[in-house]
């Protein structure tokens, strides 16, 4: 049996994940912020353009896809509408869609010997 309290625990990693979602706000409102400055608001695929009425459907797309990568240049974001980042974003899941020239797809399977696994092998 545990000596920790479990509603301790369980506040304790409610703080945790407040903090996590608070800095990663933070931190999306800086680069949005700074790209919606350098990048005219204009989507990077469909060309559709916004106002400052239609703006929250504009979304800042990381090209590395990792959202600490945030040069002050802003060359690894692109503006994208909400479509067209989603569209971006499910060729990441859906393995026929195509993938864009030179882009390496992983070929690591975490759940590739499970079979074994259950089989008890």
């Amino acid at each position: 049996m545990s000596d920790r309290d479990p509603k301790s625990t369980s506040a304790s990693l409610d703080r945790m994940v407040a903090k996590a979602q608070r800095d990663r706000l933070l931190r999306e409102q800086g680069y949005r912020e700074r790209a919606l400055k350098i990048y005219p608001w204009i989507c990077g695929r469909c060309a559709r353009e916004f106002t400052r009425e239609n703006l929250r459907e504009l979304t800042v797309h990381h090209r590395d896809h990792n959202h600490d990568n945030n040069p002050v240049d802003g060359s690894n974001w692109e503006l994208l509408c909400i479509y067209c980042h989603d569209d971006e974003h499910s060729r990441q899941v859906d393995p026929s869609a195509p993938e864009p020239a030179g882009q390496v797809t992983s070929t690591y399977q975490p759940f590739g010997h499970l079979g074994e696994l259950l089989k008890g092998k």
